[in-house]
């Protein structure tokens, strides 16, 4: 599955390089991280501090940050 059909299916703004919190998995204190790529239904997000990323569901325990506008700079 695509991206785009990610963001069609769960009504979300994922896009590669997007940032998230993640605040699953009974976690004191919340994780940010990148989405690096869909993996099926589901996306691939590197939380900060870690080498690989991992296999997330859409609209679990994430919220999608705002990217600032613009047109030659990934939010990051």
């Amino acid at each position: 599955m695509t991206m785009a059909l990610v963001r069609k299916l769960y009504r979300v703004p994922a896009k590669r390089g997007g940032r998230v919190v993640y605040t699953g998995e009974g976690k004191d204190r919340p994780e940010h991280g990148i989405i690096t790529a869909s993996h099926g239904a589901h996306l691939r997000i590197r939380l900060d501090g870690h080498k690989h990323s991992g296999i997330f569901h859409p609209t679990w325990e994430l919220e999608y940050l705002a990217c600032p506008a613009s047109p030659w700079r990934m939010c990051i």
